[in-house]
């Protein structure tokens, strides 16, 4: 199982077990945490990344037919899972790919609601400024038109 989660200290590290459990337990291939589900620290999310991520999920929806709350960075995903979905995407997309490629792939995906908290320190290359903010959106886009491109769920 591989696990990723933000070094800002905004995710809570200290509820591993809630995303890391059903990928050991072998219920779940992915498992997401939620901002957006979780209870959230004032400040700790702006409107347009609440917003960037229900019109993620609603596309992924629309495409594949799984539901996403959120393109947050926490998450857990079985080892051979991951290498099955053969990511390429290296830079602000790679969450949306993933997500997508899981959903595609037909994979058992779980969000879970997560408490998250403001950055312990600095500030955000995407949500700290608006410049940071388009190329995140534009490199999210792009990603997300590239694997929708490719074959629906199942194909």
């Amino acid at each position: 199982m591989i696990v990723y989660l933000d070094g800002d200290g905004a995710d809570r590290g200290d509820l591993i077990d809630r995303i890391a459990g059903p990928v050991l337990a072998g219920s779940h291939d992915l498992v997401l945490a939620s901002r957006t589900l979780g209870r959230r620290a004032p400040g700790s999310m702006l409107w347009h990344q609440v917003l960037a991520g229900r019109l993620a999920g609603l596309g992924i929806g629309l495409r594949y037919g799984v539901r996403y709350t959120d393109m947050c960075a926490f998450r857990a995903i079985d080892r051979a899972a991951l290498r099955a979905l053969d990511l390429r995407e290296l830079t602000y997309g790679w969450n949306i790919e993933m997500q997508m490629q899981a959903a595609r792939a037909g994979l058992r995906i779980r969000e879970v609601p997560m408490p998250y908290r403001r950055r312990l320190g600095g500030s955000s290359k995407v949500a700290g400024s608006l410049g940071g903010t388009l190329r995140a959106a534009t490199r999210i886009g792009a990603t997300y038109l590239r694997v929708a491109a490719g074959p629906a769920r199942g194909a």
